[in-house]
């Protein structure tokens, strides 16, 4: 499924140096999005994860929101996703230049989703190591306003690209 890739602690790192991974943009029935905290920390994010070895995006998708949210896929809607790779580099310190391969930053396939079950099903600690300890719903730009610098670019070409799905234009 994966060419020119290494595998290394189950995630696919391409030739270039990049994990693959997906991101997810979870919406509700009024156009905000789900922004969580990263636990222990005050940083927030969507929720996004590495793509297993035989993995697809969309595998990774739900496996990813049932880990972080405790959302399954009768709980959402797919509504749409980016048409490519977007890409971010680490910050030279983030990089762990003793690792092999070296992993140089993350290409992400980043899908939006719609909540059709309650809210009351998002769950943040149904893995052993939760990625979450809280969650809220944000306007739709908001996260650009609030994501570590070396994501932004990323997530603003995410909502730029999906926006349309959610707020089609008016003729």
């Amino acid at each position: 499924m994966w060419k020119n890739r290494v595998i290394m602690s189950n995630s696919v790192i391409d030739n270039e140096g990049f994990r693959a991974n997906v991101g997810i943009i979870l919406c509700n029935d009024e156009g905000r999005l789900l922004w969580a905290r990263r636990v222990g920390q005050q940083s927030w994010q969507f929720p996004q994860g590495g793509i297993q070895p035989d993995e697809s995006p969309e595998d990774a998708l739900y496996r990813e929101l049932k880990e972080e949210v405790g959302l399954e896929p009768d709980d959402v809607e797919l509504v749409g996703q980016t048409k490519g790779w977007l890409r971010y580099r680490l910050p030279k310190r983030f990089i762990r230049y003793r690792s092999q391969p070296l992993c140089v930053g993350q290409k992400q396939r980043w899908f939006m989703l719609r909540l059709i079950g309650g809210e009351e099903r998002v769950q943040l600690d149904l893995s052993e190591q939760p990625e979450f300890d809280d969650w809220r719903w944000v306007e739709y730009w908001k996260p650009l306003d609030e994501i570590v610098f070396f994501k932004r670019r990323v997530y603003e070409r995410a909502l730029t690209e999906l926006e349309r799905l959610l707020f089609p234009a008016k003729d």
